[in-house]
């Protein structure tokens, strides 16, 4: 059984401000005490209006009216973004996506792919997402009917309110979706893009302009460690050989939404037919993700030891095996709930482990995009992806991602 603990870091760095946020709005109650009385999704200020006037030709045409400058606001993300009311009382959030040098889309045609797909499920499916209520191809904007009072699947985790059933739901959401049909659906069949193969042999030169340092050193982590750049190889080569299915392939807590105590899942940018393993990684990888975090940064959880400041390396492994089995459970829930309603391949739990470990340096190296150098959160990040990565059969037991007795191999 592989032991996961992070490596001795170096002094941490003070957390980010983040931009200015609206007051956010009271959620409505659901169904359960501790869903209640949480603050909504952190709001920001959006881009104006005037410089998108395609945001209201959409909305027009859709017969809601324009959006009211009244209470707009908009979400964290790469993409702009707007939620408010229209004139018609309809409450919107509207986003944009990226569109290529020859004007086309392909994020909004995987997303636009996911919708047709989705048509198929039935009332009450596992996987709910927030409605769709039409796009504007050439100007790659979309329109979803706005969840009042919904909060990110990543504050909830922070907050320590990602409890075990949301996670069993998020695996039999997971799990709907894997098993969609996806035979007479125009989905992308192309390789997903990470981890970046050739960035592993050396860094593209086009690229170093929009690279913090610390990304580019997050990079150099990787290249100058052959055993890890094996083993993505090997991973990817894994990957290529195993059964694919419809999959999200961009999974993470921020892409959950939790509204009413249900959840549901969005952002369907990177959709394709992929190697599950690499949903189920994602969401494993996640709260490896978390456990390191709650070694150095303080979150509302109760249960979470205080931030790590001048630890030394027996007390920051001792901390982050500490946050480990607190989210071990978790991660069995989601697992449970995945295997109520799909028998994945016998490989797909390695491999899972696998993309988990990638998942940490996926996430260090977002992380590091505002910084000069490495925080340790990413190091601890890195060297627990490192471990996955090396010995991912290792490390199923362990992170208990075992398949039931029985079952075919």
């Amino acid at each position: 059984m592989t032991s996961i603990a992070p490596e001795a870091p170096e002094a941490p760095e003070a957390p980010e401000a983040p931009e200015t946020p609206e007051a956010p709005e009271a959620p409505e109650p659901g169904p359960s005490a501790k869903h209640v009385q949480k603050p909504a999704l952190v709001r920001y200020r959006p881009t104006g209006l005037d410089t998108a006037p395609e945001v209201n030709e959409l909305l027009d045409r859709l017969g809601l009216g324009p959006l009211l400058p009244e209470g707009l606001t908009g979400f964290g993300g790469r993409n702009d973004n707007w939620a408010g009311t229209t004139s018609s009382g309809t409450r919107v959030f509207v986003k944009t996506v990226a569109r290529t040098a020859d004007g086309d889309s392909p994020e909004l045609a995987r997303t636009l792919a996911f919708e047709q797909l989705a048509g198929q499920l039935p009332a009450g499916s596992p996987l709910r997402f927030p409605e769709h209520l039409g796009s504007d191809v050439a100007n790659a904007v979309s329109a979803y009917r706005l969840l009042p009072g919904a909060r990110s699947g990543a504050e909830v985790a922070l907050d320590g309110h990602f409890d075990e059933e949301l996670c069993r739901q998020a695996g039999r959401a997971v799990a709907t979706l894997h098993g969609l049909d996806p035979h007479g659906v125009g989905l992308d069949s192309g390789e997903a893009p990470l981890p970046p193969l050739s960035w592993l042999e050396a860094f593209p030169w086009s690229q170093l302009q929009d690279r913090s340092m610390a990304q580019i050193a997050a990079w150099k982590l990787v290249q100058d460690d052959a055993q890890a750049v094996a083993a993505l190889r090997l991973l990817r080569s894994r990957e290529r050989a195993a059964p694919h299915t419809p999959a999200h392939c961009d999974l993470r807590f921020d892409q959950f939404i939790q509204h009413g105590g249900q959840l549901y899942l969005c952002d369907w940018e990177e959709f394709r037919i992929a190697d599950p393993a690499r949903d189920v990684g994602a969401f494993v990888g996640e709260w490896l993700f978390q456990a390191t975090y709650t070694v150095f940064a303080p979150t509302g959880d109760k249960d979470a030891p205080a931030p790590g400041f001048d630890l030394d390396h027996a007390e920051i492994v001792a901390r982050g095996a500490a946050g480990l089995r607190r989210h071990l459970p978790k991660i069995a829930a989601f697992w449970q709930g995945y295997l109520e309603l799909r028998t994945p391949d016998a490989e797909l739990p390695e491999r899972a482990v696998g993309f988990a470990g990638w998942h940490l340096y996926d996430r260090l190296i977002a992380t590091a995009q505002a910084h000069a150098t490495l925080s340790p959160v990413a190091r601890a990040a890195a060297g627990i992806g490192r471990t996955l990565l090396l010995n991912p059969a290792g490390a199923v037991s362990t992170l208990r991602l075992d398949l039931p007795s029985g079952s075919p191999r």
